[in-house]
């Protein structure tokens, strides 16, 4: 349950981890809010801030290989991440985010260290050596969400270079099975067929691959992560021109 009266999203460095529009995430979980009644918060956090621990939720977004370096280290140096996570803040990492919230990551030939929130790894490719690394994952995507979840299909965008897979031992589970595009694509192999899985969910922390913004081509996951720090919460009804749109989304990418 949230800590204070406002519910404050914490929007990590926009500057350097907001390429794709991910910030747009943090609109979403307002509103849904304010819809519901409930007073919400969003705090901007600029790149060279100190990230408070005082949140509910912390929201990582996209972005390059040098700000995604800067960002992981700015963020690594007061660990307030890690300290609202341990007091009950969720958190939702995206693409070049949900990178940064594992173990290591690579960016300019090099291995770098991740905040350790979840136990995984990315690379630019786990096959051998020998074998040229796979190409990058760009275009849509779709996901079939972990029955724990109870959520619907999840639709977005993605456009990575990196591979990501968990460690042995691995916390939490995948957020879901990709049925087109890439993910995490775990074995290295690139194909854009699906079967592999994107993401994870570890306690209150959600990462994964998908744009769009995520929470507006999903608002049910965006639900979730709210119902985590509020418990349940009334049912909001979708405008009908949003019904139309996501299921013209998924007859189109059903037929493609």
């Amino acid at each position: 349950m949230r800590r204070a009266s406002v519910t404050r999203i914490a929007l990590i460095y926009p500057e350097l981890l907001g390429t794709y529009g991910d910030g747009g995430n943090a609109i979403v979980l307002e509103q849904r809010l304010r819809w519901r009644g409930l007073p919400a918060e969003v705090v901007n956090v600029p790149a060279g801030s100190p990230v408070p621990d005082s949140c509910d939720i912390y929201l990582l977004g996209g972005g390059e290989d040098a700000p995604q370096v800067l960002a992981a280290d700015g963020i690594r140096q007061n660990r307030a991440i890690v300290r609202a996570v341990g007091s009950g803040a969720a958190v939702l990492a995206v693409c070049a985010g949900y990178q940064v919230i594992g173990a290591t990551f690579p960016s300019g030939g090099e291995i770098h260290e991740g905040l350790n929130l979840v136990d995984i790894e990315t690379r630019r490719s786990f096959a051998p050596p020998e074998t040229p690394p796979p190409g990058r994952a760009v275009g849509d995507i779709v996901v079939e969400p972990d029955p724990r979840l109870h959520l619907p299909t999840l639709y977005g965008y993605e456009n990575h270079a990196g591979r990501t897979r968990r460690l042995p031992g691995a916390g939490g589970f995948p957020l879901g099975v990709v049925r087109r595009g890439i993910g995490d694509g775990e074995d290295g192999s690139g194909g854009g067929g699906g079967g592999g899985t994107d993401g994870i969910v570890d306690g209150r922390v959600v990462g994964t691959y998908l744009h769009g913004p995520v929470l507006a081509q999903n608002p049910a996951l965006a639900d979730l992560l709210l119902t985590w720090i509020h418990g349940d919460l009334p049912p909001l009804e979708a405008p009908p021109e949003a019904q139309v749109l996501r299921e013209a989304r998924r007859r189109a990418l059903a037929g493609s």
